[in-house]
């Protein structure tokens, strides 16, 4: 058996690398497949389904049962979803299997970051940052991986299958040390969620995540549209500039997590917060139209000051809740695909019977309403010594 620490962070870096993967690919693919905006729609929503229900049961599983098994089963899940994934036209049937694709992305981030907690007891906020680098990671790699493939879209799902395929068979000879304090016989998982669902900082870190998650979702949706309906850009610059908020991305989650002290994780979470809300009024609302390199920075800077806030607000969220890492944050990570189908649809509503322009308002009072739920709560958050 294998309880190699390396090896086992290693493995949970490659499993969100492929909740990147699974969330861009229907996006990245959709002209190939000869997907319509209502299809897409209602695939990404069938995921997010999947996802809400694998995350949030994974997520208190891993409290009590042995994260490699969970993990295991998370990905024979997604390795036979990916493989099968458009083998047959069939928009019914890909569908359900998009579902399936949710159930084991969902089982992934619910258990990787308290795995990662468990086996990292110093620097933890950097782990979750680099794990969340991963994600970001994996969206970039398949957009350009899918540029050269094109029509040959299905050769990148038959490869990650296969890699998905080689991690469940890593996963069935890893172990982790059991810890005491989180036997099965002290701990259970409905036991954990009455507890938990009388902690009001829960429901609030829910509150936050499902917000900023929202706002960076919705930013990667609409950002080639905002660039060339707003500033001017071409087919070509604007998805240059799709692809340098995502740089700004894994780039922040790198870097920020290899400053970042650990007894700043607060104050740095609502400096974040902050500059996010600044930088996101200022580039959907100062006119740079004859400034294509300043819109770029500005595209960039957005990009890494929202990187960190989510994996921040897991660190704390994490460090607040250790006995039961797993059903806290599984709680909270629910706020993703909440985050991620909400705000989506409100913008929508506002661009269709308002105007885009009023609809980018949304950006900077999502993240205003994510600061305001952390800085409320900022003396329960102390109160852990955080």
């Amino acid at each position: 058996m294998i309880r190699n620490k390396k090896i086992i962070t290693g493995s949970s870096f490659l499993c969100m690398f492929f909740i990147g993967v699974g969330t861009t690919v229907i996006g990245a693919a959709a002209k190939n497949i000869g997907l319509t905006p209502y299809q897409i729609g209602l695939q990404l929503t069938l995921q997010n389904v999947g996802f809400i229900i694998s995350v949030s049961t994974f997520g208190a599983l891993s409290d009590t049962y042995e994260k490699p098994k969970l993990l295991l089963w998370s990905s024979i899940v997604l390795a036979i979803a990916f493989s099968i994934f458009y083998l047959r036209a069939s928009f019914l049937l890909n569908l359900l299997i998009m579902f399936f694709i949710g159930l084991g992305m969902g089982g992934y981030e619910g258990v990787t970051d308290p795995m990662l907690l468990d086996i990292h007891k110093e620097k933890e906020s950097l782990y979750i940052n680099v794990n969340h680098f991963f994600v970001t990671f994996g969206s970039l790699m398949i957009t350009l991986y899918l540029l050269f493939l094109q029509m040959n879209w299905r050769r990148s799902m038959v490869q990650s299958s296969i890699a998905v395929a080689c991690l469940a068979c890593l996963f069935a000879f890893l172990r982790l040390e059991r810890r005491e304090e989180l036997s099965v016989s002290e701990q259970s998982w409905s036991r954990g969620l009455k507890y938990l669902k009388n902690e009001r900082l829960v429901f609030a870190f829910l509150v936050a995540v499902s917000c900023i998650v929202g706002a960076e979702l919705g930013t990667m949706g609409i950002m080639t549209t905002f660039l060339m309906d707003m500033r001017a850009f071409s087919q070509v610059t604007s998805k240059l500039g799709l692809i340098i908020f995502l740089a700004g991305e894994a780039i922040g989650r790198l870097l920020i997590g290899l400053l970042l002290k650990q007894h700043h994780l607060l104050r740095t979470l609502l400096l974040l917060l902050i500059i996010t809300i600044i930088m996101f009024s200022v580039l959907y609302f100062v006119d740079t139209n004859s400034m294509l390199v300043t819109t770029i920075i500005l595209v960039f800077i957005c990009g890494i000051t929202i990187s960190a806030i989510f994996p921040l607000i897991l660190s704390i969220a994490g460090l607040a809740y250790k006995e039961m890492a797993g059903t806290a944050l599984g709680i909270i990570k629910m706020g993703i695909p909440i985050g991620g189908i909400v705000i989506p649809l409100i913008l929508s509503v506002i661009s269709r019977y308002i105007s885009f322009r009023a609809s980018l308002l949304l950006f900077p009072f999502f993240a205003l309403v994510s600061f305001m739920t952390i800085l409320i709560n900022r003396k329960k958050i102390m109160a852990f010594n955080i």
